[in-house]
């Protein structure tokens, strides 16, 4: 995901982010961006998972 920002444009980002926001509020922004996409990840394995059911579900009923 990262592996074409390169350091320069790492540098970059977290400059523009401490002068938008101040240093006092960038962990509670890391804080919120991972508990964001942890969330997001959480609720994409579960629809996954619940496609996946509903496929066997489907499947199962084929064969009868």
């Amino acid at each position: 995901m990262l592996s074409g920002i390169g350091l320069s444009g790492l540098l970059l980002i977290v400059l523009v982010a401490l002068i938008l926001f101040g240093p006092s509020k960038l962990p509670q922004l890391g804080r919120a961006v991972g508990t964001t996409l942890s969330e997001f990840r959480r609720g994409s394995r579960e629809l996954v998972e619940e496609i996946g059911t509903e496929e066997r579900h489907q499947a199962e009923e084929g064969r009868r």
